[in-house]
């Protein structure tokens, strides 16, 4: 699908949350797990980057971190040459019990990462962020005052917090920060009978859903206007507004 995507022209490819390993029950994924010098997927997709002369957003990967007995969901953006410009371990921990009875504890198996991630493209600053972050918008606010024009939330938004709240979280990131939103996501029913909301979206400074991948697998194009980010921040400068309380 890589390969499609460049053959069409697309110059930033971006992918959903945890490409490398499916295990979801922590012990499995930890057994599958390797650290980042080790782990082959990262290395195929450095070298297909190279390869095609494309930069690809890695969502993020699983990765042991040395004798920690939790992972890292680890994002890397990769350049064009293959080599990694950024990295950024998910803050926040999806730890959660649903209506329909699904309990999530996300900090069982993934240790939280502590810092923010940002790096210069040909597009611009890119800032990077992971599927739960985005209910946390200060995340997104330090992100676009630090110059990001562009955030990355690759995900696996489950099916029922999907329905009633993606669409709206991701566009409400784009209108308060003046940035563009690409948020890949993970689609389908899983082996274990989890059930990912799909929905891959690209939504511009304004709010305006540009691109929406549905719930079948598959690849989403989108052109991205960059005047359009200097746009909406001169017209709502919020960025420039805030107060302490």
């Amino acid at each position: 699908m890589i390969r499609e995507a460049a053959a069409k022209g697309a110059s930033l490819i971006t992918l959903p949350e945890v490409v490398n390993i499916c295990q979801r029950r922590g012990t499995l994924a930890k057994a599958a797990a390797r650290l980042e010098q080790e782990d082959p997927s990262l290395a195929a997709y450095r070298a297909l980057s190279k390869e095609l002369g494309v930069w690809i957003l890695i969502g993020s990967l699983a990765l042991r971190l040395g004798d920690d007995e939790r992972l890292g969901n680890r994002s890397f953006l990769i350049s064009s040459d293959g080599k990694v410009v950024a990295r950024y371990d998910k803050i926040h921990m999806f730890d959660v019990n649903l209506a329909d009875g699904s309990t999530f504890r996300e900090s069982e198996t993934y240790r939280p990462g502590d810092g923010t991630s940002a790096a210069d493209t040909p597009w611009g600053t890119l800032g990077l962020t992971i599927c739960y972050d985005v209910r946390f918008p200060y995340l997104y606010r330090a992100l676009a005052q630090a110059g990001a024009g562009i955030i990355t939330v690759p995900s696996a938004f489950t099916r029922r917090t999907g329905e009633a709240h993606w669409h709206v979280l991701l566009r409400s990131r784009a209108i308060e920060t003046g940035t563009f939103i690409v948020a890949p996501a993970q689609c389908g029913d899983h082996e274990d009978g989890r059930k990912s909301y799909g929905h891959s979206l690209i939504v511009d400074p304004w709010g305006k859903v540009l691109a929406d991948g549905g719930e079948e697998i598959g690849i989403v194009y989108g052109d991205i206007d960059l005047s359009k980010i200097d746009e909406a921040r001169s017209m709502i400068p919020s960025l420039l507004h805030d107060k302490p309380i």
